[in-house]
């Protein structure tokens, strides 16, 4: 009998899960959106439960599209949107506060404070990370700062923390009665509280930052089967839960990018660049992180740079959400091609400060280059531009960083469907960039690491032999988007410079 894996993939806009077969070929899907809470200027919320409710109907949903029952699933891996950060109360159930998601920077008075004492690096040889909003622990250290119950509920030991792996897991595995705490080490090396050579949590930082490590996970491998779903649960019978992947490492084993040197770029509501750096852990000095890639069970632990930018997808929904210029997203490349270039203007979207390779939390979004000329068109032009310029400058700093030049990028995520930013991408790069015939890697790698762990897979020469081209686009020799274009659009960027006071 045919047997599959189920991938769970808890994103930043919605949640899905995936079957896949052994040809890492994707055979049923269901998806769903959740709310995006913004109760102020920069801060973003999740409701936990409203997420956990979306987990079950999807995992329902992808199993009966599929066609297939729940007995033919060999594993489930799980991936999940990094450095989203909740509390709840392990006796309850119940979450504290809503989840606080990666890209809010209500926390940037809390880096303030440390970065006084030793600088936006005193911990990155640790860590491998600056001082930034974005990290998992720097947000536990707000909340614990600013609400009285998660405060109250670490000072009697029944707060538990976790980012969506850690709350879904525990979830599935019985919640009160019985939910397993864990995470992995991928997406222990996001909460600037994880040693990335000795894989454990740092005692000294915890403390400096007021945090009982008594509500932090066990950190495990990326591979092995830490615990079973529930009989009662979604799935309807107990199932080994196996894998466990931060979603930009997941996206870069279902690249199958398992040799170092190797690179992807995930295009979803960020952008994410990461290159495997093998088992040697590298520091950057151009402003990249230092992060772990993977680690399959007991196999040594691959090490990777990854750079980080908040805002790509994020801002073609911005255009339809905020300014309504499209009614949905794919609707951006035919008014994007509306326009010969992009009139002139320049659009920054530091809407949460600037991450790689600038790591400014007091930037903000700016539009420059401003004209009458300037239409619809342009403004779809720019917003696309945005991000293969972002992806540039990343891939500048970590040629720097690693000494070796990339000769291809392989690309994944939503925004890969859009035909002109690929083009513009290359001619930015003045570099071929790859699809690959599933460009869903983020829920593949989630169940290639679960597959792993049970067997299904025997290794990644079995991965890798999945792997296939679905399209190249090569760099346009007239064009001149890598040099004048790139020149204006640095210039822009110190437009958003030390804006916030």
């Amino acid at each position: 009998m045919t047997k599959f894996v189920a991938s769970i993939d808890q994103g930043t806009t919605s949640t899905r899960c995936m079957i896949f077969n052994h040809a890492g070929q994707p055979v049923g899907m269901h998806q769903m959106e959740h709310e995006q809470i913004m109760p102020q200027p920069g801060w973003v919320e999740h409701d936990p439960l409203e997420i956990w409710t979306r987990t079950q109907d999807v995992i329902k949903g992808s199993i009966q599209n599929a066609g297939i029952s729940a007995d033919d699933i060999v594993a489930v891996g799980i991936t999940n949107q990094r450095e989203t950060t909740m509390v709840w109360d392990k006796n309850t159930g119940q979450p504290l506060h809503n989840a606080v998601v990666w890209m809010d920077t209500r926390n940037a008075g809390v880096v303030a404070d440390l970065v006084k004492d030793g600088g936006q690096d005193r911990f990155r040889e640790q860590t491998g990370l600056p001082l930034a909003t974005y990290f998992s622990g720097l947000k536990i250290k707000w909340l614990l700062e600013n609400v009285p119950a998660v405060r109250e509920a670490a000072d009697s030991g029944t707060a538990l923390f976790g980012n969506m792996d850690t709350w879904l897991i525990w979830n599935l595995t019985g919640g009160t009665d019985g939910g397993i705490h864990i995470t992995d080490v991928t997406n222990a090396s996001r909460t600037m509280l994880m040693n990335l050579d000795t894989l454990t949590w740092n005692s000294d930082i915890a403390a400096t930052m007021g945090i009982p490590l008594n509500m932090l996970p066990e950190i495990r491998s990326s591979s092995e089967v830490y615990g079973h779903t529930r009989a009662d649960g979604p799935f309807g019978r107990e199932i080994p839960i196996a894998g466990i992947l931060g979603d930009q490492q997941a996206a870069t084993v279902g690249q199958t990018c398992f040799s170092a040197g190797e690179a992807k770029n995930t295009y979803g509501t960020g952008c994410f660049m990461i290159l495997n750096t093998g088992t040697d852990i590298v520091q950057s000095k151009n402003g990249l992180l230092t992060t772990v890639c993977y680690k399959f069970g007991d196999e040594p632990t691959v090490y990777a740079l990854e750079g980080s930018i908040a805002i790509s997808g994020a801002l073609v929904q911005w255009l339809r959400d905020n300014l309504k210029l499209i009614d949905d997203a794919p609707e951006v490349e035919a008014l994007a091609g509306s326009v010969e270039d992009n009139g002139g203007i320049y659009f920054v979207p530091a809407f949460s400060g600037l991450y790689a390779p600038y790591w400014k939390d007091d930037a903000r979004g700016a539009i420059v280059g401003m004209t009458r000329f300037v239409n619809r068109g342009h403004f779809a032009r720019a917003t696309l531009e945005a991000t293969a310029f972002q992806t540039r400058e990343v891939l500048d700093a970590m040629n720097l960083d690693s000494g070796v030049d990339l000769t291809a990028l392989k690309v994944d995520g939503g925004m890969v469907q859009n035909e002109l930013l690929m083009q513009f991408q290359a001619d930015v790069l003045d570099v071929p960039v790859i699809r690959p015939t599933v460009p869903e890697t983020t829920s593949l790698g989630a169940a290639y690491a679960a597959g792993l762990a049970v067997g299904f897979w025997a290794n990644t020469d079995e991965m890798r032999s999945n792997w296939g081209e679905d399209k190249r686009w090569t760099p346009d020799a007239d064009s001149n988007a890598s040099t004048d274009l790139f020149k204006m659009w640095k210039k822009a960027v110190t437009r958003t410079f030390d804006w916030v006071e």
